[in-house]
């Protein structure tokens, strides 16, 4: 559909703000212009998209995504991960300060990005900066330029270039300068003396990897954070939650006035420490994927509203990296790189853990979509099917079936711990503005800045 004309997408199941219902939704020129009851609109020479039973969700919002273009494009790029995000009903993503080279950091960097995303995205995307040792001064800039907030990690990050903040005064420096330009720091909550104590055993076992990686390294670290949150006022974000462990700290805290936000990834709510092969290193990740009875507390916290969003933490390498025992490699979970790689597949995963547990995609749309969009600060445009939004919108059939096979997704590398599993739900179709996304035709994402 070109951009100006107008259409109307129809669904006996629209997800709009306040429920589910049938509806029809008018969409011009990029907007969506109206929404009406199932049938009402007239329809004439617009063109109608008759969803049927298939639902229309807002697009996705992930705000937690490594690109890794410019410099490690080999482990991902824009062009596929855009691709991959499409293909999974995902409309907007804002990508990680790391593992490109250079980093997020310094307005060269964020620069960078820019260039080597311009015109190679299938949706839209934004940009985190990075707060790392020695760049305080660079993080004022970065903001006005439009940077979402700033990463930082409490333990080393896995790539040189990207240094943690390695003591109390690094943290605290960190945080009073982003609180001083009222910008958003996301944290990779770690603490590397609990690390650094914990039993570093290599091989295969996946229950060695899991011991060396305890629940009380998140714990700590959480907890040196919200103590400096308090003294600096910073407005914070505890990033891919794994160990329920950390709830009681964030919950007391905000009772306490404390600005914390958190969230946690599809991995942690669908997969479980006890059904990790040995060897298979697709599912290594920082922090760990835990055990089921945590599982179910992560759950309960996401039902009981505790988490701001579900995000994928979308990290792939190449399979080299991984050390894949099924590709030749060691298997050796503590020398494989860690991240999972999930973009394209987060909404079916999430979904179906989510249905058997008795949840609506109401919830899903809330926890993957309207959420992740207020988190930073694109409520208004994105995250709804609501007048006045772009239309970002999904045809999700939540009966149909999806067996993954790695090899066929976008992802530049077919590495993913979801290979051969059966996923319920299905993205038929994604719009881009009103547009449909066609992985084999011209992209037209836009790169977006902070409101």
């Amino acid at each position: 559909m070109p951009i100006g004309d107008t259409a109307v997408i129809r669904s006996r199941r629209v997800l709009l703000p306040d429920g589910e219902r049938p509806a029809d939704v008018l969409v011009r020129a990029g907007k969506i212009e109206q929404v009406a009851p199932h049938g009402a609109l007239p329809v004439g020479d617009r063109q109608l998209t008759d969803l049927g039973e298939v639902a229309l969700l807002p697009g996705l919002v992930d705000t937690h995504v490594h690109v890794n273009e410019p410099g490690r494009t080999d482990w991902e790029g824009f062009a596929s991960a855009t691709k991959a995000a499409a293909a999974g009903g995902v409309t907007t993503i804002v990508d990680m300060p790391l593992n490109s080279v250079p980093p997020t950091t310094t307005l060269a960097g964020l620069d960078a990005k820019r260039k080597a995303a311009d015109g190679r995205a299938w949706v839209d995307l934004g940009f985190w900066g990075g707060a790392v040792p020695g760049n305080t001064g660079d993080l004022e800039p970065l903001h006005r330029a439009g940077a979402f907030g700033f990463k930082s990690f409490l333990a080393p990050s896995g790539v040189d270039e990207f240094p943690h903040l390695a003591t109390p005064a690094d943290l605290e420096s960190a945080l009073a300068e982003q609180a001083r330009i009222g910008a958003l720091a996301i944290i990779h909550a770690e603490d590397p003396a609990v690390l650094a104590a914990a039993p570093q055993v290599p091989g295969t076992h996946y229950r060695d990897f899991l011991a060396s990686r305890p629940d009380d390294a998140e714990a700590a670290a959480v907890a040196a954070l919200l103590a400096a949150a308090r003294r600096t006022g910073a407005r914070v974000h505890v990033l891919h939650v794994s160990s329920a462990a950390v709830l009681p700290l964030l919950r007391r805290a905000r009772a306490e006035g404390v600005d914390v936000t958190a969230e946690t990834c599809p991995h942690y709510l669908t997969l479980a420490a006890e059904d990790v092969p040995d060897g298979d290193t697709a599912f290594k990740c920082c922090p760990p994927i835990r055990d089921e009875s945590n599982r179910d507390l992560l759950w309960q916290a996401l039902a009981d509203g505790e988490f701001a969003a579900v995000v994928s933490d979308h990290s792939p390498s190449t399979p080299d990296l991984k050390l894949l025992a099924r590709h030749g490699g060691s298997g050796d979970f503590a020398a494989a790189w860690g991240g999972i790689a999930s973009l394209q597949l987060g909404l079916p995963a999430v979904w179906t853990e989510a249905r058997r547990r008795g949840h609506t995609l109401a919830d899903v749309v809330r926890w993957m979509s309207a959420g992740p969009a207020a988190l930073v600060g694109l409520t208004g445009t994105k995250g709804a099917v609501a007048p006045g939004h772009d239309a970002d919108l999904v045809a999700f059939d939540p009966d149909g079936e999806l067996t993954v096979r790695a090899e066929r997704l976008h992802h530049k590398n077919p590495v993913t711990p979801y290979a051969g599993r059966t996923l319920t739900g299905l993205v038929r179709r994604t719009w881009l503005r009103g547009r449909p996304v066609d992985p084999d035709g011209a992209p037209h994402g836009r790169q977006l800045v902070r409101p």
